[in-house]
Formats: structure tokens, C-alpha cells, sequence
């Protein structure tokens, strides 16, 4: 059945405007309009007064002087012009999803950041400037401070568990004791819809969006039914779940547009990009993904790609379970791209030597790309080096995956400068040239084809988001993290990594353990890398100098500590039992001041740069 385009009859004729602004956080001041603006919203405030809530430089410089910027700009020449025409609208739609994901983190923070680009004032340009290049770091109001705390430089309310996914507040007790107490309650810890409460305003703005858009109706079947049957009785105690596409319906159906112009576009070069776009576009209306995972994984791509939609759960800190909007653009480095897919050989190999029963078939390759990239959104915006999708193990059990490795971000020289004078910071000096670009790049690799391999479902047939809810995330990224490094030695027996490499590799894993602070339970990689650390100490691949206040690594130890450790962290996603994932994590994640305290101080004390502010030059002003 052809898929149903948007335009003309879908489109309502008169409807509520809620489609989230796409302005740049990062816009000039307009100092023209500073004078009536500034009388207008600051009233009475002197040269060193902004407004009580917003940071004044005092308080963001130390931030931004910790930061390093970096630009990518791979060059779109090469490009037929129909496919630099689409790549246009794929930023575009880009931009909107960006903004969706600032609102899932927080419920003010497009309200704070349309508050911070009207706040235009003579008086204090740099302090505002500031505010706006953190709005950008940390997409979003909250800021992650030097010493790991969560805090907001506007003025908001503090950072929710739920984010703005979850009722404001609510905690995950209240939500297991509603889906506890009724039936057909399944959708509230679904992965892309959105709970709420059942007040009489939540039901009539859902229903509103229904109406406005009557393909949504069509495409989510019963739902109408279900919010009319709520709003009869409305009950802040009630909860229930509108998909994704419901929430941020005008965003979604304007998004829908652009990616079936881009797709339009783009046909007449790369028809296999062009049908994943079609089925991306109507996915992210029936937030159900699994047509166009499918294209995704299974199609030939030429030179573009993209990572379109909500997958990673990261941003939950309440379950685990809900996904936030990201997006980027992504030319192929085709020539780097076939060398690697012909050097990784048989993955069923690697599989079968994993220390867990009952081994499962699996796909003997998988499509892995080598990509500059050319913009990021939303949760996919920043440093990140790779990205394998998708997560549901259903659709990779049919289809497959795909791996996207970053390279433009991956070789970074300032980037890669900052990894090697991390591990300097932390290790003695026969340690201190080990690491190399290439045993980075290699562990990376291994890593993101870790996630395919290993337990994908529980022992009872439940998906692990489902089983383990709050450490799904960690256990996934631990494994894929072991994964990697147990296959290392395995690599050099057949020859694809030599004896230098490997031991780069090795490096690159201690490098990943590594903190600067104490993680907050909130943080799944972070806690998850320092179980590592813990866990390498315990059994002896790492050791601590407490004269140098260093430490070492004994390589030889390497195979079978990890190996321990893999074997224990797929016991548990095998068995399924959140209890038992919660106390190995909990054993793991203890925090001494005496050692990691003196290693973190020590990498604070020697790293010129604690973020990563990436700018696009497809999007981003020149900076003068």
C-alpha cells in the first residue's frame, strides 16, 4: 500500500500553532532592537545585574574556558546537486528534531531559551553570549559543572528523573503501582510515547492533535477511543501514554514533509536512500520503525546516510526504557568504508567464543560504514564516535545492523591530544605512548560490534530494556565494552591487528574506565566504565602506585580478567533478574577517595578541556 503523503487534505485549515521554534541557540543578538527591549524586560538592572536565575560570567566563563570547540566541514562539492538540495532538507528536519529533544529533556526549555534570545541588553552582551553558547553545549538548560553536578544556568525548575517524557516529579514507584493495579496498561513503559496525567487539559490538547491530523488517528488505532473514554472522568491519578507523533504532532508531520522532499530529491541517484526516507518519514508518524529499520539496515547507500528518530534511552533516569529524538547527516568515506567491511571476516566466530551458552546464530557480516559527518542533532549532537542501530532485538534478528563509525570525529587531532594526555595523567611513564589513533579507532569498532553480539534477549524471551529497566543501558554498553577487548587478542591470532596494535587497543580500554569524578547514578556510561575500573583493580590488571599516585596495567592479565568479567555481566543479562544486576552494579561502583579521587584529580589537573562544543559548518555561522 503506498505510503500516505501529507500534503493537501491531511493538513488541518485552522488549528493550534505548536510547532517548536527551529531558531538557532546560538543566534546573534539583535542589538538593534536592545534599547526598548532592555527598558522592557530588565527594567531597573545596572551594567552587573542580569536577571535572578541566569548565570552571570562569573559562573559560566570556568565552563566555557574548559571547552573546545571544534568545526566539521567535510567537503559536500562531490555531491550531485539534487543530493545537496536533499541533504538541505534533511538539516532542516534536523533542526526540529533538536528542538523536540531539548523539550523531552526539560518542559521549560524552549520557553527559557526563547526567554534568553528576547532578553537582549547592552548592559551585559557577554554574560548572555555565555548563556547562549552553554544553551548549545548542553542542549539545554541544565549544565553538567566541573565537578559533575547537574545544574540550571536559567531559570527553571531542576532537572526531572522522567525528564519531560513522565508527569513532573513523579517517581517510579507511583508508575509500577498504576501499571500493577489495571490491565492495558502496556504503552506507559513503551519506548516512544509519552505518559501524562488524565487532566481535562492533557486530554483536550491530546485529542486537539488528532483532530488537527487525522493520519495520526489512522495510524495509532484506538486511540481516539481511549483519550475520549478519559476525558468523561478526568483524574490527575490516572495515568496514560500518547505516542511520540501525537505529542509533538506539528514538528512531526513538518518533519514528515522534509524527509519526503529529501527523499524526492535524492532519487534519482540513490533509490535505496530515497525509500529509507519515505519509511522514516511515516515511522516517525506510526512510531513504529520497523519498515524503514529494515531499508536502513538492508540498503546499498551511495554517499549520504542518516540517522533519523528516538532510539537510545540514555535520558531516562527514571526507567530506561523511553528514547529521545536525534538526527545527523553523514557522507560515506567509501574507499575506508570497503576496506573495513572486507577486513572483519566471520563474526559467528567471534560469537561462539564469547564465554556464555547458549550461543546464537548470527548474521556473518553486517553493514558497517566509515563517515564524515556533516551534522548532528538532538541526543546524537557532540563527540560521539559511533553509532550502531537498531536497538530492537527483534528488528536485528531479521534485518540486522548497521554500524556508523564518526571518522572526522574519531581523528580529531585536539580530540585524540586530549585522550592521550588523559592516559598520561592516570598511568606511569612506560605507559604514556601505548595509545594511538588507530588502537582507538579498532576498540571503537570492536566495541559498537560487540553490541551485536553476546545475549540480546533475557532467558524468559523479554527485551533486556524490559528485564534489567533502569541498568539495561549500562549492562548493554558494558558488554559491548568487553566484548571488544576480549576479542583483541583473538584479532591478532588471525592476523588483523599486530602485536603494537594490540596493545594500543588494550590501551584504548583502560583510557575508556578512566573518571574525572565520582558519576552520578544517573549516568549509565560513567558508572558502567568505573565497574571496569573497579573490577580490573580487584583482580589485578590494574594496579595503584600509591607513592606516584599512579597506575599500571599488566597486559598479561588482560584476557583473563576480561573474560571474568564478560562472563558475569552475560550471566545477568541472560538471567534477567533486575535485583541481581542492581547489587553487581552497586558492588562495582564504590568510590575511594585515596585512589580514584587522587587518578581523577590528576586527570582534571592535566586536561585543558573537559567539553567538546561541536559546530557544523553546514549550519554555524563563521566565527570572526
Amino acid at each position: 500500500m503506498a505510503t500516505p503523503h501529507l500534503n493537501g487534505p491531511h493538513r488541518p485549515t485552522a488549528r493550534r500553532d505548536m510547532h517548536v521554534s527551529v531558531r538557532s541557540p546560538i543566534a546573534p543578538i539583535h542589538r538593534a532592537r536592545a534599547a526598548a527591549l532592555a527598558t522592557l524586560l530588565l527594567g531597573h538592572t545596572t551594567a552587573a545585574q542580569i536577571p535572578v536565575g541566569y548565570w552571570d560570567t562569573d559562573r559560566s566563563q570556568p565552563l566555557l574556558e574548559r571547552t573546545l570547540e571544534i568545526t566539521l566541514a567535510p567537503d559536500l562539492t562531490g555531491l550531485p546537486a539534487n543530493e545537496r538540495d536533499a541533504v538541505q532538507r534533511l538539516l532542516e528536519a534536523g533542526e526540529i528534531l533538536q528542538r523536540i529533544y531539548e523539550d523531552q529533556k526539560h518542559a521549560q526549555a524552549l520557553d527559557a531559551f526563547e526567554s534568553l534570545n528576547e532578553l537582549i541588553s547592552t548592559e551585559s552582551p557577554v554574560a548572555l553570549d555565555h548563556l547562549q553558547q552553554l544553551y548549545r553545549l548542553f542542549k539545554g538548560p541544565i549544565a553538567t559543572t566541573l565537578d559533575n553536578r547537574r545544574v540550571a544556568f536559567l531559570p527553571v525548575r531542576d532537572e526531572s528523573p522522567g525528564k519531560a517524557v513522565f508527569p513532573e516529579g513523579i517517581g517510579a514507584a507511583e508508575v509500577r503501582t498504576f501499571i500493577a493495579a489495571g490491565t492495558d496498561r502496556d504503552d506507559i513503559l513503551t519506548e516512544r510515547t509519552v505518559v501524562r496525567r488524565a487532566t481535562l487539559e492533557n486530554l483536550r490538547q491530546d485529542i486537539a492533535s488528532l483532530q488537527d491530523y487525522p493520519v495520526l488517528g489512522t495510524l495509532h488505532p484506538g486511540l481516539g477511543e481511549h483519550l475520549a473514554r478519559l476525558v468523561q472522568s478526568p483524574d490527575a491519578r490516572v495515568l496514560y501514554a500518547v505516542p511520540y507523533s501525537v505529542a509533538w504532532a506539528p514538528s512531526l508531520v513538518r518533519t514528515y514533509d522534509l524527509l519526503w522532499e529529501a527523499a524526492d530529491l535524492v532519487r534519482p541517484t540513490d533509490a535505496d536512500f530515497s525509500d529509507y526516507l519515505r519509511l522514516r518519514a511515516r515511522d516517525l508518524l506510526s512510531d513504529d520503525y520497523e519498515g524503514s529499520d529494515a531499508a536502513w539496515v538492508t540498503g546499498r547507500f551511495k554517499r549520504l546516510n542518516a540517522q533519523i528518530g528516538s532510539y537510545e534511552t540514555y535520558d531516562d533516569a527514571l526507567f530506561g526504557v523511553k528514547t529521545f529524538f536525534g538526527m545527523n547527516v553523514l557522507l560515506r568515506d567509501e574507499a575506508r568504508s570497503a576496506d573495513l567491511s572486507s577486513a572483519l571476516g566471520n563474526l559467528q566466530a567471534i560469537e561462539d567464543r564469547l564465554p556464555h551458552e547458549p550461543h546464537r546464530r548470527i548474521r556473518d557480516t553486517i553493514p558497517v560504514g566509515v563517515y564524515n559527518v556533516v551534522a548532528d542533532f538532538g541526543q546524537a549532537r557532540g563527540a560521539n564516535t559511533a553509532t550502531i542501530l537498531p536497538n530492537d532485538a527483534d528488528h536485528s534478528r531479521k534485518y540486522g545492523r548497521t554500524i556508523m563509525l564518526r571518522y572526522n570525529i574519531m581523528t580529531d587531532p585536539a580530540i585524540f591530544a586530549q585522550s592521550r594526555r588523559r592516559l598520561a595523567a592516570a598511568t606511569l611513564p612506560a605507559f604514556h605512548d601505548d595509545l594511538t589513533v588507530e588502537g582507538n579507532f579498532q576498540r571503537t569498532l570492536w566495541h559498537e560490534i560487540g553490541h551485536y553480539l553476546g545475549v540480546d534477549v533475557a532467558r524468559d524471551g523479554r527485551p533486556l530494556g524490559l528485564a534489567l529497566q533502569e541498568t539495561a543501558d549500562l549492562y548493554e554498553e558494558l558488554k559491548a565494552d568487553l566484548v571488544s577487548l576480549y576479542s583483541g587478542s583473538y584479532l591478532r591470532d588471525l592476523g588483523y591487528l599486530d602485536d603494537a596494535a594490540l596493545r594500543s587497543f588494550h590501551a584504548s580500554g583502560i583510557l575508556r574506565v578512566l573518571q574525572t569524578n565520582e558519576p552520578r547514578p544517573a549516568q549509565p556510561y560513567q558508572r558502567m566504565q568505573l565497574m571496569q575500573w573497579n573490577y580490573f583493580l580487584e583482580a589485578g590488571l590494574l594496579d595503584f602506585d600509591t607513592i606516584e599516585g599512579r597506575l599500571t596495567i599488566d597486559y598479561a592479565r588482560y584476557d583473563d580478567v576480561v573474560g571474568q568479567l564478560l562472563a558475569d555481566v552475560l550471566a545477568i543479562q541472560r538471567d534477567g533478574d533486575a535485583a541481581r544486576a542492581r547489587a553487581f552494579v552497586e558492588q562495582y561502583t564504590g568510590w575511594d577517595d585515596d585512589l580514584h579521587g587522587i587518578v581523577a584529580a590528576n586527570i582534571r589537573d592535566a586536561l585543558e578541556y573537559r567539553y567538546y562544543l561541536v559546530r557544523y559548518a553546514v549550519i554555524d555561522p563563521p566565527i570572526h
